[in-house]
């Protein structure tokens, strides 16, 4: 089976430390991914006044975020201003473009869209959007060819603002199957590509599953049907799970399954339904999600 595979690099360090090491694993595979980056400040550190909320806490605690991210990552931008990533980092995103990955925008500040895009004004979703692609563009040498909300966490405002850029196509939800988005009454010509599968921070911890079985059991969903989309984290698979990443892959492909960057996933979609994006819920994570809905 073929599996689009969506890497998402949220912070400095997943950037700096997860990029370059998970370049290596594929190239020495002989696979491609579609990247997401978070190119502006990184003030991912600004999440921890969510420990307030005991499902933010628990999941903290169920995923040992602390040994997981680093506390370099849970600490980042909290007294002022993170780190501008791309304009430190640059050089791996071109590693990223030059070995034939195809490179998305994730967001200029990942806290702030995550947090606050449902109060965002259009306006100043556009401006955002406008920052991180231009950041992008001149980090990477080529611009993003497509985007990802942070977090899954998108608005119809923020979708008719995307529509102003050249993405050629987004993955802003959790879904089923690639769609074409409806939204304000508008059917958007960028479709979507969302992600089907569950995440390391989602499934670990939960019904039984532990680092041993993580793997038997996630490859256990990869099952007939529209092509399945997985996304893992620089921070994550890219760091402290790259072991675990790279026997994932072994045994993926042993039982017969591809890896692909999301637009090529597209290409092999057909003709797609009409949908729509709509606050929802996804096991394991705190918080709404945008989930794929009927138009």
């Amino acid at each position: 089976m073929t599996i689009g595979l969506r890497i998402d690099v949220d912070t400095f360090r997943g950037t700096r430390d997860g990029v370059p090491a998970l370049c290596r694993l594929l190239a020495a595979r002989g696979l491609r991914a579609t990247f997401f980056f978070s190119v502006g400040p990184d003030n991912m550190g600004r999440h921890l006044w969510r420990l307030a909320r005991p499902a933010f806490l628990l999941k903290m605690a169920r995923s040992r975020a602390a040994s997981l991210y680093g506390w370099d990552i849970l600490s980042c931008g909290v007294f002022g201003p993170g780190p501008r990533i791309a304009r430190a980092l640059g050089d791996r995103l071109r590693r990223a473009a030059g070995d034939g990955h195809e490179l998305g925008l994730h967001a200029w500040d990942h806290y702030a869209w995550q947090a606050h895009i449902a109060r965002r004004p259009a306006e100043a979703v556009r401006a955002d959007l406008a920052r991180g692609a231009e950041a992008l563009a001149e980090a990477a040498g080529a611009p993003p060819v497509c985007s990802a909300a942070p977090g899954w966490r998108c608005t119809d405002a923020a979708l008719l603002a995307k529509a102003a850029f050249p993405f050629r196509y987004n993955s802003d939800c959790r879904g089923r199957a690639p769609f074409r988005p409806v939204a304000g009454g508008v059917r958007l010509s960028q479709p979507q590509v969302p992600a089907t599968l569950p995440t390391y921070d989602e499934l670990i911890g939960r019904e039984g599953v532990d680092r041993a079985r993580y793997n038997a059991f996630l490859l256990g969903l990869v099952r007939p049907g529209p092509d399945p989309v997985l996304t893992i984290h620089a921070e994550a698979e890219g760091i402290a799970c790259a072991g675990l990443f790279e026997d994932f892959l072994a045994r993926a492909r042993a039982l017969g399954h591809d890896f692909v960057p999301l637009g090529d996933l597209l290409e092999r979609a057909g003709p797609l339904p009409d949908g729509r994006l709509a606050a929802g819920r996804v096991s394991g994570r705190d918080g709404w999600v945008s989930v794929q809905q009927p138009a």
